[in-house]
């Protein structure tokens, strides 16, 4: 049955990559045609396609019990359909009318297929990593999960406007249907969110291997989508192009982030690595931030105070904006990291603080027997252990002292 479900697993792999370079190779063939309009989101797909199912496969060959593999493989593959039928029927509808056979119905396939592949998505964070749901009160949002998908792609494949994305109306589109794809898409968006507050569910429920499960796709997920939702929206909105340009690009490192978090998670490589990725990203995050507004609001301010003065700009206000910076950031880093540990990891402060204060009376501390309780007492704070022994070697402590010393925590 391992056998099985590992051959399963790479073959839908292999048709996901397959699928995905076809697409890419209409891609080109559409480029070189510039009045035909190119589909939106042929990144995306393909880092859905090739990302998510190389991930699946390896979980599901490994772990073919867990339908988290199997969820990850059909979001690939579904996404690999999804933009090697838009292309197709791009190039074969657009470029080059006539020159591939079945042009409609790879139109009509995409003109739906993106409501499954997004339902897909929505079971990602559900079963998360057990690969249950988190308890028997998400059951009947799961239902409504798969009767959305189910519905929506029903309506999709007649609805007569064209899919999310794309620039062909559907050809199977019934006139008289209203065309509901940006709603149907608004809120296949909102399942996806839901969903995902189900991990934050499970985290406060959770410990030990479990806990930093969660946190590598909860971390992953949150730069992803915190990059994608102003990227979509509000920079695109306000044709901010070079900020857009960057924020795009951080949304396609998030999506590839997704699989690979998941990834790392279930096959446990590294776990408890992600609490000092999670530190690092909120130190060097506010430290960057706080420099950038600092660097330009310093600028601006000492211009304003030179164009007073001599009616003039200068670039002294950009040197001594670069020097502030400079100074500044060593000791902003240190205040920004002691706030982080106070606020955020407040046991591992606390026994940073207890273990320099205790190296602190090591120095100058002579008696031997109490140096033993501050031992225990440091050890006890520190790691926190069901039960504390200190055993000294006979001969090398005074009289009276004892030849162990034991604490009960």
């Amino acid at each position: 049955m391992s056998a099985r479900a590992a051959w399963l697993a790479w073959i839908v792999w292999a048709l996901s990559v397959v699928f995905t370079m076809l697409s890419l190779w209409l891609l080109i063939e559409n480029l070189s045609y510039p009045d035909v309009p190119v589909y939106l989101y042929w990144a995306e797909d393909t880092l859905l396609a090739v990302g998510y199912s190389t991930v699946g496969a390896v979980t599901a060959s490994h772990r073919p019990g867990n339908p988290v593999g199997w969820v990850l493989c059909s979001i690939g593959l579904s996404w690999g359909v999804a933009h090697l039928t838009s292309e197709y029927a791009t190039y074969a509808l657009l470029a080059a009318p006539g020159s591939l056979p079945a042009a409609e119905a790879a139109a009509w396939i995409y003109s739906w297929i993106w409501v499954p592949a997004l339902g897909f998505i929505v079971f990602l964070p559900l079963l998360f990593p057990t690969g249950r749901l988190p308890s028997a009160r998400w059951r009947p949002f799961a239902w409504l999960s798969v009767l959305v998908a189910v519905a929506g792609s029903v309506v999709a494949a007649f609805s007569p406007g064209p899919g999310v994305g794309f620039s062909i109306q559907n050809p199977f589109g019934i006139e008289s249907l209203p065309d509901l794809n940006e709603e149907l898409q608004a809120f296949m968006f909102v399942l996806i969110f839901v969903a995902a507050a189900s991990l934050v569910w499970r985290l406060h429920r959770a410990s030990g291997v479990e806990r930093q499960q969660i946190k590598w796709v909860a971390y992953a997920g949150a730069l992803g989508g915190g990059a994608s939702l102003p990227t979509y929206t509000v920079l695109e909105a306000a044709d901010l192009r070079w900020l857009h340009l960057v924020g795009y690009v951080a949304a396609l490192v998030g999506i590839l982030g997704v699989p690979t978090a998941v990834g790392i998670a279930i096959m446990r490589y590294r776990l408890y690595g992600i609490d000092i990725l999670i530190n690092r990203t909120l130190v060097y995050g506010i430290l960057t931030a706080m420099l950038v507004a600092l660097y330009f609001g310093g600028i601006v301010l000492l211009q304003g105070m030179f164009v007073a003065l001599t009616s003039e700009k200068s670039t002294l206000a950009v040197v001594a904006s670069t020097l502030l910076i400079a100074a500044l950031f060593t000791p902003l880093r240190h205040r920004i990291q002691s706030f982080i540990d106070k606020r955020f990891y407040r046991s591992k402060y606390d026994a940073r603080r207890t273990l320099e204060a205790f190296s602190a009376t090591l120095r100058d501390e002579t008696d031997l027997e109490a140096l033993n309780n501050d031992l225990v007492s440091v050890v006890r704070e520190t790691m926190q252990p069901a039960h504390v022994s200190l055993w000294l070697r006979s001969g090398t402590v005074s009289a009276g002292s004892g030849g162990s010393e034991e604490l009960r925590s």
